[in-house]
């Protein structure tokens, strides 16, 4: 039995990842900031898997530690951190103030780089552990309006490419998944029109939906990847081609 940290499990594909193992009776650590509303209704859908559900604001370092402590104790060890947590921002540069980069970095990447630091330290004496982190297409490509969002999942992006040579002599991988647009409520905020564009721009006709990258991340957690690290993993039906 392995335990399976996930943050940004209420979201739209957090949510998807959980699903995918508690199907295998893992102790899956659910970590929600706000919505515990979507935490419990899929503890009620999997009233037989052992859902542990745990609120952290992932920007404070003081309470990501305590919770790593806390998980480490009740179950001895992290099997795999999968960091799913983030918030978007759509605006123009100018626009932009000191409170949004706060926010918008502290969320996406701070969160990765304390987290995967108070995770890993049990993974190195484990000599084993697999970090995923879920970052976006347009951390490699960049988005009109959404340049801070950007700006941090490349940050995340060229993060993975460090860990991974840092982290692998411990044999830990990481690795990071980078979606186009999936159906989450995310995106909700996106016009009917420019949803048609991205589909018509995209190779497979369609945008992606949170299974889509739930299956990756459930193959990256496993036996089956061990030999699969540092890797930037897009995952947007060709959008980006």
């Amino acid at each position: 039995m392995k335990t399976i940290l996930i943050t940004g499990a209420s979201g739209g594909i957090g949510n998807e990842i959980a699903k995918k193992f508690a199907k295998n009776k893992n102790n899956v650590i659910l970590v929600y900031n706000k919505n515990k509303s979507s935490i419990l209704k899929l503890q009620k859908t999997f009233k037989n898997c052992n859902l542990i559900a745990i609120q952290c604001d992932l920007t404070n370092s003081e309470q990501i530690n305590k919770m790593i402590e806390k998980i480490v104790k009740s179950y001895k060890k992290i099997d795999c951190l999968i960091n799913c947590a983030g918030i978007s921002k759509f605006q123009q540069i100018q626009d932009t103030t000191d409170a949004d980069y706060y926010e918008v970095f502290n969320t996406n990447f701070k969160s990765i780089l304390m987290l995967t630091s108070a995770v890993s330290k049990h993974m190195i004496s484990e000599k084993n552990g697999k970090i995923v982190n879920i970052s976006s297409i347009w951390g490699t490509v960049g988005s009109s309006m959404e340049s801070l969002y950007s700006a941090s999942k490349g940050a995340v992006n060229n993060l993975t490419l460090s860990l991974a040579k840092e982290l692998g002599p411990s044999n830990i991988t990481v690795n990071t998944i980078c979606p186009g647009l999936i159906d989450t409520q995310m995106n909700t905020n996106l016009s009917s029109s420019t949803i048609n564009d991205i589909v018509e721009n995209t190779p497979l006709g369609r945008i992606g939906k949170p299974e889509d990258v739930a299956y990756i991340t459930e193959f990256l957690c496993s036996d089956k990847a061990s030999f699969i690290t540092g890797q930037i993993i897009t995952v947007d039906g060709g959008f980006t081609l």
